[in-house]
């Protein structure tokens, strides 16, 4: 048996993916103090949400490769409304500048999540709605669920993963992390 060390941490808002800080940006050294530690993928500074980290390259490999098809969700708020045409888009793959996406599985929620305020908020004008999303893709690329929602018109106004793979943002307000180490077999 071994252990796999792995850390879920819900990065806000304004947090870069890595422990440096970087211009206006803060980094994880600013929440978490553990020595060798890396983020398992990334977040872009203006996305919050869930960030699995680990001292395990082995791990950090299959959370982060597309390869291990470790789905990632994301509530995504959108402006606008979208349309039927918009989640078929979604749900068929989109041809992007750096090719076609995997299909993903997409849905309208019903009533906007129970999640904290923004600081800063998100930009809102009055006569034109938003609408949450619910996404789920299998691959990573640079700034995909926001370059998907713009292609079928509906631009993203505040993006939030909430889950990769069984690990969720349960229990885990904006900056917090806890440790979920793993006792597993390796071959």
């Amino acid at each position: 048996m071994s252990v796999l060390p792995l850390i879920r941490f819900n990065k806000p808002y304004g947090v870069l993916s890595q422990f440096t800080a970087e211009g206006r940006w803060r980094g994880l050294k600013d929440f978490i103090d553990l020595p060798d530690f890396y983020a398992a993928g990334r977040l872009d500074a203006d996305s919050e949400g869930l960030l699995l980290l680990t001292d395990d390259g082995r791990l950090q490999a299959q959370i982060a490769d597309p390869r291990f098809k470790m789905p990632k969700t994301y509530w995504v708020q959108v402006e606008g409304v979208p349309d039927d045409a918009a989640l078929t888009a979604l749900r068929s793959g989109l041809p992007l500048k750096d090719g076609m996406t995997k299909p993903a599985q997409a849905r309208v929620l019903n009533a906007p999540p129970a999640v904290w305020e923004r600081e800063p908020p998100i930009r809102t004008r009055q006569s034109t709605p938003t609408t949450w999303l619910e996404l789920v893709i299998r691959e990573g690329r640079n700034r995909q669920v926001r370059r998907m929602t713009a292609a079928v018109g509906f631009p993203t106004l505040r993006l939030i993963r909430v889950a990769i793979g069984p690990y969720t943002l349960k229990g885990l307000a904006p900056g917090a992390w806890r440790d979920e180490t793993l006792i597993a077999l390796r071959p």
